[in-house]
């Protein structure tokens, strides 16, 4: 187990203090320039993809399958149409699937209660983010409201983090999602540069309780991407690697959905296969209020956002 104190840091991190402190300048510098980024894409969204006035958003219920003698069919969560959307896609070959997120922008509320499930199911450390919530305040005073935009890894179809990989680290998954293999990973964060998303981070080795007496057990706890046990301990992987929002792969495998899917609290976040015409995300995709960001860049992302 490693321990240090304030008054008594270790070797190591007497040399990887001023490392990191680079690093977390540089990581504020890149998160200031994403959410400008974003949002200016977001504000220049095609006006043919602006919402109608009435346009509904999603309810968080749906009518459920119909009782046996009832007329009525008693309405379900959408949690619950979303896992048997889940269940029905993990019974075709992998191939056959296409994984993609929706997200309700009229539906946010900028709880950030996605971007913790993120930290607490992948054990992420300080500056490493998978789902953070970009916001922008719009208006006035005292005519003020804010916007809220979740930004995941788009899992494009056309991802340019891929090719300038010069291990191969980085790959698409039969089933669209953009992976990485930590033990091929040389952290050399050409694809943090390449993202047009900024949808990477690099684990620099941090620890929320650096500079205090003892590691918090807590981030002793393995986590299981990609279905790997893995500790952040001596300096294994994923420390020294890039990481970035995999959906969720080990809970989508074991018929779960992803936490930021399932702990949304306004129902915000949908997710399944978009290429069943049964499922929930195949039919939001398809409605006249959906914009995906940088479409432009020919990326061909799989999250979209409802306006």
């Amino acid at each position: 187990m490693r321990s240090t104190t304030a008054d008594d840091p270790t070797p190591h991190a007497r040399a990887t203090a001023p490392r990191r402190q680079f690093l977390q300048t540089l990581g504020a510098g890149a998160a200031t320039l994403l959410a400008l980024d974003v949002l200016e894409s977001l504000a220049a969204a095609p006006a043919a993809a602006a919402p109608p006035p009435a346009a509904p958003a999603v309810q968080a219920t749906t009518p459920g399958p119909p009782p046996a003698g009832g007329p009525d069919p008693a309405p379900q969560d959408v949690l619950v149409r979303m896992r048997a959307d889940l269940e029905r896609a993990l019974r075709k070959p992998a191939t056959q699937r296409q994984w993609v997120m929706v997200i309700d922008l009229r539906k946010c509320v900028g709880c950030s209660a996605c971007t913790i499930a993120c930290v607490a199911e992948n054990k992420l450390p300080p500056g490493v983010v998978y789902r953070p919530v970009v916001e922008e305040e719009l208006g006035t005073y005292p005519h003020v409201t804010r916007r809220f935009l979740p930004r995941p890894c788009m899992q494009c179809d056309n991802p340019p983090c891929v090719p300038v990989c010069p291990v191969a680290a980085t790959y698409k998954r039969p089933d669209g999602i953009v992976a990485i293999d930590y033990d091929r990973c040389i952290g050399c964060r050409y694809c943090l540069v390449a993202c047009p998303y900024n949808a990477r981070t690099f684990d620099a080795g941090e620890r929320y309780t650096d500079g205090t007496p003892e590691t918090s057990p807590v981030e002793r706890l393995p986590a299981f991407e990609y279905g790997q046990r893995r500790t952040r301990e001596h300096d294994a992987s994923p420390v020294g690697n890039a990481r970035k929002c995999h959906f969720c792969t080990h809970r989508l495998e074991a018929g779960l959905l992803p936490a930021c899917v399932s702990t949304c609290i306004g129902r915000a976040t949908f997710f399944g296969d978009a290429s069943d015409p049964d499922s929930l995300v195949s039919e939001l995709v398809a409605k006249p209020n959906v914009m995906r960001l940088k479409e432009e860049l020919g990326t061909q992302p799989r999250v979209y956002y409802l306006l």
